[in-house]
């Protein structure tokens, strides 16, 4: 029970409660006004439309990235230096353990010139029906159905996906959770199957799966070939829009301790700081062949689970697991001003279209009695 020092926690609570959901109620739909309105645009002019589309849902992202900011849970960055990667095309790589990864990813990447903006997330299938799935639905993200019955179907979607959307929209960053899942809920699984194909047993984190990345690699990587109007064509290494990095992050949580969706929107975690260790590969450096792919990727994750053992028990990462440039730990830093101006503009946007919806009203209601 909390003592009554703590007396605040519920009133805190449920004004963070009523803010998110406000701010829910003038962001997304705000959001979707936009873009329907700007449809005639994306027919004559689609290079424009979409740029005003990723700086909106960029905007969009920072507002996420304010309800855990403000909560007090921070970001620190550790491990390589990854402002080599932030303008080139990259795969995010990273372990999967609560519903608080993705955004506190959001805030990790949103003070990040032209990352969030250019970015492709791709997801569970289930996303599509939350409160944010319309944004991504627009956004031209992903969802991956989970499943061994339509693991292939949705594979092959993914990889049609990647030309039809990844490369005709410029995009340079895809994020993947080779994991498929969450950490308690996959655990179980992971044990089993690292039985049956007598692999390592992972506490920290799970086997990670290889088929998405797989057919990304395929498509997107160094040696790749991909589909252009039914026609196999080879691109040269000056313009085939291939991944040429590969952004490995370790996601660590405090004592092993995942905060999680209702931590932010309620704020009743007490503050603290997650640790996102980077390490970058360049693609050509992995392999990808699917049984060496599949290798790369499981001692990757084992290196993780090594990692996340020795971070649990002291608080820090080793830098031996850390090769090239390497940055001491540094904490993400947000912009408020930004975050008010933001605010400012969706409210503004949001009066605007609700007058517009109520003039059109008006003038059909006036037209019909």
């Amino acid at each position: 029970m909390d003592s009554p020092r703590n007396w605040y926690k519920i009133p805190k609570g449920l004004f963070r409660l009523c803010f998110i959901l406000m701010n829910h109620l003038y962001c997304i739909p705000t959001y979707v006004m936009w873009m329907i309105l700007l449809l005639p645009l994306k027919k004559l002019f689609p290079d424009v439309y979409w740029r005003i589309e990723s700086y909106m849902f960029h905007w969009l992202l920072a507002m996420v990235s304010l309800w855990s900011h403000s909560a007090g849970y921070e970001i620190v960055e550790a491990g390589n230096d990854i402002t080599e990667c932030l303008e080139k095309k990259t795969l995010i790589i990273a372990n999967h353990q609560s519903t608080a990864d993705v955004p506190l990813l959001f805030a990790g990447l949103n003070p990040k010139k032209n990352v969030l903006p250019n970015i492709m997330w791709i997801m569970d299938s289930l996303f599509k029906y939350t409160n944010f799935g319309v944004v991504s639905v627009l956004h031209k993200d992903f969802f991956i159905m989970s499943g061994k019955d339509k693991r292939d179907v949705s594979l092959q979607q993914l990889a049609q996906h990647l030309l039809d959307a990844y490369i005709p929209l410029k995009r340079n960053w895809l994020v993947l959770f080779p994991e498929g899942g969450f950490l308690r809920k996959r655990k179980a699984i992971s044990h089993k199957y690292a039985e049956k194909m007598n692999l390592p047993k992972f506490e920290n984190v799970t086997l990670p799966r290889v088929g998405a990345m797989q057919v990304i690699m395929n498509a997107l990587g160094p040696k790749s070939t991909f589909n252009n109007n039914s026609n196999c064509i080879k691109k040269n290494s000056m313009d085939h829009p291939h991944i040429e990095w590969i952004l490995d992050i370790t996601i660590a949580y405090p004592k092993g301790w995942p905060i999680d969706l209702t931590h932010i929107v309620f704020g009743n975690r007490e503050p603290c700081k997650t640790v996102f260790f980077y390490r970058l590969y360049p693609s050509k450096a992995v392999p990808e062949d699917p049984e060496s792919l599949t290798k790369w990727l499981t001692e990757r994750w084992q290196e993780k689970e090594k990692m996340l053992d020795y971070f649990y028990k002291t608080g820090e990462f080793s830098s031996e697991f850390c090769k090239g440039k390497f940055c001491p730990p540094q904490v993400v830093v947000q912009d408020y001003l930004r975050f008010l101006i933001l605010h400012v503009f969706f409210i503004t946007s949001t009066y605007l279209h609700v007058q517009m919806i109520l003039s059109i009203y008006r003038y059909f209601n006036y037209i019909v009695y």
